[in-house]
Order: structure tokens, then C-alpha cells, then sequence
């Protein structure tokens, strides 16, 4: 009876053994097969990598404009004569002559309305100007192609090189506020224009150009 006991509890250790051992390798494959905490967190220098990344991929995707791209989106426009505040005036590109009046505070109450044609586009460096009520200047236009004014004259509406102020040679057609301001000081210094071509000895004015301004002035 007792080697019947005796042998049960052989059997049993061993059974027990075997459990453990069981147990024991179970245990190890599984801690085995765990990642390591490195694996399981990305590192610092990982995470910054991805930021940096996507910060350039999206720093190329939407470039800064360029300044030309900046300035080629606006236009600078001389707003002179019968207007509530004339001068410089910052446009966006394709704005109308009305606009220009806009910027500059309207039409003061002496401006003729009919000298100036406010559906008319402007360009970079156009000069605008509007005409009192009984000048005799008539459509006075901005020019989108030179930016300079540009007038429709005949018969009386020449304008007198010699008696015309700044702003009235300005509305005469390939005229800015330099090449006006040219012919005053030219009629200053040598005593008026004794003919039309004297105009050909003020400065910036050659052969061409007076072929454009004949129509357009007179010395009377």
C-alpha cells in the first residue's frame, strides 16, 4: 500500500514538473516576442525628422510671391485738375479711370464731367486729368498703352505752347508731367516759341515726337 502512495506522488512531481516547465517556456516565448520600448515610441530625433519634413513639403507647395509678382499687381496713377484731392494714387492693376477719381476724393465742383471718359482703363505711371467747366480741353483720356493723357483736338481746342499751364500740356497726347514742365522752362528761358518747330529744341523732343505734336498745339 504505502509503494502504491509512493508512487502516485512520483508520478505527480513529475506531472507537476512538466506543468512548470510548460509554463516557464510559454512565459519566455511571450516576452520574447514583446517590442522593446524604443520600438514601441519613436524617438525625438524621428519625430522632429517628420515635422521638418512635412514643413518643407509644404513650404514647396505654397511659394511666397515675389516682390516683382507684389508689384505687378498694383499700378501707381497722377490724378491732376478739378478733383477733390489730387496726387499720387495706388491702384490695382486693371482699375478704371473711375477709380482713380474714387482714390482722389471725386470730382470737385467745377469739374467737367464730359472731359474725361471714366470707363477708361489705366496703366502703370497714366496721368489723369480732369478739366474745369469752360476749359477748352475736350475727352481727356488715360492712355493704358504709354500711360500718358491723350486728348481728342481739332480747330480751337489747340493748346497755345505758350500760354498753356502744366497741367493744359499735359493733356496734349505723348506729353507727361516731365516733358510739360520741359517746355515751360524752354519758353522761359528763350522768350516763347516763335514757331511750332522750335518745340524741336526742348529737351526729349525729337523728329518723331513733333511729327505727333503738330496736330495738337499752336504758338498763337
Amino acid at each position: 500500500m504505502l509503494d502504491k502512495m509512493l508512487e502516485i506522488v512520483k508520478e505527480n512531481k513529475i506531472t507537476a514538473a512538466l506543468a512548470g516547465l510548460g509554463l516557464m517556456i510559454g512565459a519566455a516565448f511571450v516576452l520574447f516576442n514583446q517590442p522593446t520600448q524604443a520600438e514601441q515610441v519613436p524617438s525625438v530625433t524621428a519625430l522632429a525628422s517628420q515635422v521638418n519634413s512635412t514643413s518643407d513639403s509644404s513650404a514647396e507647395e505654397t511659394p511666397l510671391p515675389s516682390k516683382e509678382e507684389e508689384e505687378s499687381k498694383t499700378i501707381m496713377v497722377d490724378v491732376k485738375g478739378a478733383v477733390q484731392k489730387p496726387g499720387l494714387y495706388k491702384l490695382e492693376a486693371g482699375s478704371r479711370l473711375a477709380d482713380a477719381v474714387a482714390e482722389a476724393g471725386g470730382l470737385s465742383e467745377e469739374a467737367d464731367s464730359k472731359s474725361i471718359n471714366l470707363a477708361q482703363k489705366l496703366s502703370d505711371e497714366a496721368v489723369v486729368y480732369v478739366a474745369k467747366q469752360g476749359e477748352e480741353v475736350s475727352v481727356v483720356q488715360s492712355s493704358a498703352a504709354t500711360g500718358t493723357s491723350s486728348t481728342s483736338q481739332s480747330g480751337n481746342d489747340l493748346v497755345n505752347i505758350n500760354t498753356a499751364t502744366l497741367a493744359e500740356l499735359q493733356t496734349i497726347s505723348g506729353i507727361g508731367a516731365k516733358r510739360a514742365q520741359d517746355i515751360i522752362d524752354y519758353r522761359e528761358a528763350n522768350g516763347g516759341f516763335k514757331t511750332i518747330d522750335d518745340l524741336n529744341n526742348v529737351s526729349g523732343i525729337g523728329d518723331k515726337t513733333m511729327e505727333n505734336l503738330r496736330a495738337y498745339v499752336t504758338v498763337d
